[in-house]
């Protein structure tokens, strides 16, 4: 099946969240790993078109994708491209992936692995409730993700479209949760230990505290100018809660903490988490030490989308797909 194009299905089904997360935390581990900065390319009308390349001693990729924020008023997809996966030793391109399915999926399951390494709430029997903030494709990937990596039995769904929120929520039901519409999404963060934000972060839309014992993904916001996060929030947990990025990336991207004036880049990241670096073991505000709130701020990185790439490459469904 080399040089084919995967559909949408068919790179959904090779990325289940769970293995996906495992295949994130193994590449957090990988030496080789080689990520170079990525490139944005701001566009006529308010787009961006995003060149993120990453290779580690086996698999090399590209990704080429637009994000143009006013296309659902079109009835069009935010986020549209794909991803060439290439074999190191060969350069043969292997296959495309879709890429707004690999999008949608990687950020879930970073935001999965996350939780599981640092949510309060990580080791009970019945994590939860969780709240998601926009109802849009990632509203939906991070619903399956904590679903199906966290054992979430319940959630609440806030949107600016009641349909949006409905759908979602319909959704939810037929996987066998407890769900319902969140009309108020700040006046519910008292009531849930569980919270992901993602919305178009054009705006602030989040300006009440998280609760102490909450974890929270906020995953809306991935350039210097996006938020969805009021600033005094920002610097509220700052002072009382556990900040991390997902990588040092953030440190020029994490619109949220930069308008709030967080100094980012003396944030750990998730591999000091997962590498128990440091930076993140000598720090004071270990998550349980200061009872305060962890913010998991998640800006995107082509890494995770060579774990997607990994992921899928070592699948046995990789190749029993007929396309």
């Amino acid at each position: 099946m080399a040089n084919q194009l995967l559909s949408p299905a068919q790179t959904a089904a090779a990325l289940p969240y769970a293995r996906l997360a495992s295949e994130i935390e193994a590449l957090l581990k990988d030496h080789t790993v080689q990520v170079p900065p990525r490139i944005v390319q701001s566009l006529h009308g308010g787009g961006s078109l995003f060149v993120m390349p990453a290779a580690d001693s086996r698999v090399a990729i590209t990704k080429l994708i637009s994000f143009i924020p006013s296309n659902p008023a079109r009835g069009l997809p935010t986020i549209q491209g794909d991803i060439v996966v290439f074999d190191v030793a060969t350069g043969q391109r292997l296959c495309l992936l879709d890429g707004p399915t690999v999008t949608a999926r990687r950020t879930a399951a970073v935001s999965l692995l996350a939780a599981q390494n640092l949510a309060p709430c990580r080791n009970d029997s019945n994590p939860g409730p969780l709240l998601i903030v926009g109802a849009g494709v990632q509203g939906r990937a991070h619903l399956e993700a904590f679903r199906e990596g966290l054992g979430v039995k319940e959630v609440g769904i806030a949107s600016r479209s009641p349909a949006s929120a409905q759908t979602l929520v319909q959704h939810a039901q037929s996987l066998g949760m407890r769900a319902y519409v969140v009309t108020d999404p700040n006046a519910a963060l008292a009531d849930f230990t569980l919270v992901v934000s993602a919305t178009p972060a054009q705006e602030v839309v989040l300006t009440a505290h998280p609760r102490a014992d909450a974890f929270v993904a906020a995953v809306g916001a991935f350039t210097p100018r996006m938020m969805e996060w009021s600033a005094e929030v920002c610097q509220h947990l700052a002072r009382t809660g556990t900040l991390v990025v997902d990588t040092r990336d953030a440190d020029h991207e994490a619109g949220d903490l930069l308008q709030a004036g967080v100094a980012v880049n003396a944030l750990p990241t998730l591999a000091d988490v997962v590498r128990q670096t440091a930076l993140w073991t000598k720090r004071t505000n270990v998550p349980g030490s200061s009872g305060g709130p962890i913010f998991f701020k998640s800006c995107g990185w082509a890494g995770w989308d060579l774990a997607a790439a990994r992921c899928i490459v070592r699948s046995s469904l990789f190749e029993a797909l007929d396309v």
